[in-house]
């Protein structure tokens, strides 16, 4: 399992940047910028720099600059809910709708590629076995 395993860690990888790099290239985004909007449509429960550094194991230096590069593009707002002055909650702006909509696509096609030939009990299966080895990790780091 271990070669296979990291193969295909490698492969996800590469294969979902093949799918952005376009789309970041597109709009003159770095990859940190067009991610965070995309975390941001996706999870829009969880819109705050505190979350997607948690979440996607981010760095908060990395998410920041984004913020400030997307807020100075007009791209996204940022404000601290009131009586609340660490979380910042974020927002898209309609000027990066196209972004979006097109990193959404890219995505959609890399999960889609991804899926060829798969069946549902077959990924019923593989989301079961990732939610036990992320459970394993997780418990293991917090040792």
């Amino acid at each position: 399992m271990n070669g296979e395993f990291w193969d295909s860690v490698l492969l996800v990888k590469g294969l979902y940047d093949q799918a952005l790099d376009p789309v970041a290239q597109r709009w003159q985004l770095t990859r940190m910028e067009l991610d965070l909007l995309l975390f941001l449509h996706n999870n829009p429960d969880r819109a705050t720099a505190a979350e997607a550094v948690r979440l996607r194991q981010w760095t908060k230096s990395h998410v920041s600059a984004a913020v400030q590069s997307l807020k100075a593009r007009g791209l996204l707002a940022a404000a601290h809910p009131e009586g609340n002055r660490k979380t910042l909650r974020l927002t898209p702006l309609p000027a990066a709708g196209e972004m979006v909509r097109q990193g959404t696509e890219a995505q959609r096609a890399f999960f889609q590629a991804m899926r060829r030939g798969v069946t549902p009990e077959e990924e019923r299966m593989l989301e079961s076995v990732s939610a036990k080895i992320a459970r394993n990790i997780r418990d293991t780091m917090k040792k």
